[in-house]
This record gives structure tokens, sequence and C-alpha cells, in this order.
């Protein structure tokens, strides 16, 4: 099985702090906390009218963010552990709640998402290897996007051969 390779040291945060941002319906943070900035390394300042994807790690499959995509611009919420980058290179893992915000005619006007400190055990086993397989499937493909759309069906088929969806394989997993 791959193994995930992550350049930098790893940067933690406490179980008892949670990082919390907010974005527009295209992903710009809207909404930042202190323990986000903290984390990230970054200054509110500096996060505010950014892409959230400023944190995104190239370690993470875009095949996952295509699914968190899919969920969450259907109305839906969805659970998941991100590899994230912060400023100085370095990563943190984190375990997202990503739920689209509603207006009061329940148009989606954006996102909110919590993470927390994940279950080393559960990367270490099951998440570090299904991501590394996940982008040795999104990089054999000379396009990124057929790469990318190769790894989704790989996940898709995954999770059809256990007879689940993402999220309860996500909420079930056991370290």
């Amino acid at each position: 099985m791959p193994e995930l390779i992550l350049p930098g040291k790893e940067v933690t945060f406490s179980p008892d702090e949670i990082i919390v941002s907010k974005t527009d319906t295209k992903g710009i943070i809207t909404y930042t906390n202190s323990t986000f900035c903290k984390v990230a390394g970054y200054t509110e300042r500096e996060l505010l009218g950014q892409p959230h994807s400023i944190i995104r790690h190239e370690a993470m499959p875009r095949c996952v963010f295509k699914l968190v995509w899919d969920f969450v611009q259907s109305g839906r919420e969805i659970f998941g552990y991100v590899v994230n980058k912060n400023k100085f290179g370095d990563y943190y893992w984190v375990f997202a709640h990503v739920t689209p915000s509603l207006d009061n005619n329940e148009k989606i006007i954006g996102f909110h998402s919590n993470r927390r400190v994940p279950d080393k055990n559960i990367i270490t086993k099951i998440i570090s290897p299904l991501y590394a397989q996940l982008l040795e499937i999104e990089d054999s493909m000379p396009n990124r996007k057929d790469g990318m759309m190769k790894a989704f069906d790989t996940l898709v088929g995954i999770l059809e051969s256990k007879g689940i969806e993402y999220d309860e394989f996500i909420l079930t997993l056991k370290g």
C-alpha cells in the first residue's frame, strides 16, 4: 500500500480547541477564529477575502474535495479527514465538519466548517494509505481533471463495495 509523504513538521492543536471558518459560496473566507489563525500561521487580515484553498496541502486528494463540494453544494453536511498546509509549509490534520449556511429562504449563502483534532490511529492506519492511493491515481493521468475523476470513481467504487456512503464510512472508522 502506498504511503502518504508529508514534508515539513506536523503542527498540532489541543483537543479542546476547534478551528472555525466560514466562506461564501465560492469558497472565499469570510470568518476565521483565533485557533484557525494560530494553527494556519496567518493573521485574520491575511485570511479574510482569500480562497479557503490557501491552506490546501498538495497531499490532499482533489477527488476528496470534489466529494465535499458535491455534498455541501447539494445542501448536505459532510465529515472528513483533511490535511492542510500552514503559511510556513508545515502540515496539520483535522477532522472536519462542513455544513452549508442557509438564508431565511433555505438558499445556500456560504459554508461553515468546524475542525477538531483527528484520531491519529485512523489517520495512520486508514486515511493516509487511502489518500496516498488516491493521489497515485490522480497523478497517473496526463490530464489533472481526468486523474481527479479516475480517483473519484475509485473512491466511489470502494464505498459501493462496502455498501455505504462516504459520510457513513468516515463516521464509522475506528483506529
